[in-house]
């Protein structure tokens, strides 16, 4: 019988398991193992916390737009949304109303470049909504990104190390070598495992946050418009 093989026969049966996989894996892929993992646990929590944003913030927007746009008065709605904290359209409308009552009710009465005011406050807080929906994606995107590499650096180390030992054993069967190898290759599984969801939680949660911002942006430029008809009607009344 040939040597080697004699040596394959009596050696321990390795564990293939998951955990065994982990549990015989060189400290160094263990690190990179842990770190994917709770980058991946992270992961969902802002996917799973992002999805319920969003649809929360499609439902305000939606209650709103019935409320804008059933006939109460500008001033009815401002009173009424004024007294809680706004985000999404009902933000985008208190921030322009709360200029529009600055103006008129202040001791200048300064109405002449009223219409730019409220187009700057309105990008002003379109951009902080934006920025509210966004926040924590770019967690997702950096993962999506390094998450295989950063596998793959726990790969390539453990390949490294199971060679170390094989040659330092001076047996080359498989039963002595798989081990090594599966080892590190269960880190770029687990990378993949981490960033395969990011990547694609990341191109859908940022085509929601796009949606958001048409829709903010449409609502601004209709309720410009209301504002700036008011504007010129006052504006010729007082000529």
């Amino acid at each position: 019988m040939n040597p080697a093989d004699a040596m394959a026969v009596h050696a321990p049966v390795a564990d293939m398991s998951l955990l065994g996989l982990f549990l015989q894996a060189h400290f160094v892929v263990k690190i990179v193992m842990v770190g994917l993992l709770s980058a991946s646990v992270w992961c969902w929590a802002i996917i799973v916390d992002k999805t319920l944003l969003f649809r929360r913030t499609r439902a305000e927007m939606d209650s709103f737009e019935d409320a804008f746009w059933s006939g109460r008065s500008l001033e009815e709605l401002f009173r009424s949304f004024n007294d809680r904290p706004a985000t999404g359209l009902a933000a985008v409308f208190v921030a322009a109303m709360r200029e529009w009552k600055r103006s008129f009710e202040g001791s200048g009465r300064q109405i002449q470049s009223l219409s730019q005011r409220i187009d700057k406050t309105l990008d002003v807080t379109i951009q902080r909504e934006v920025e509210r929906l966004e926040s924590r994606l770019l967690f997702l995107a950096s993962i999506g990104s390094a998450g295989p590499y950063i596998g793959l650096f726990g790969t390539v180390w453990g390949i490294m190390t199971a060679f170390t030992s094989i040659a330092a054993s001076k047996n080359t069967s498989l039963a002595v070598v798989a081990p090594g190898i599966a080892e590190a290759l269960f880190a770029t599984a687990i990378g993949l495992f981490a960033a395969i969801p990011a990547v694609l939680a990341y191109n859908k949660l940022q085509a929601e946050v796009a949606k958001a911002q048409s829709r903010l942006e449409g609502f601004a430029d209709e309720f410009s418009a209301i504002l700036s008809r008011q504007i010129d009607e006052r504006l010729s009344l007082a000529a």
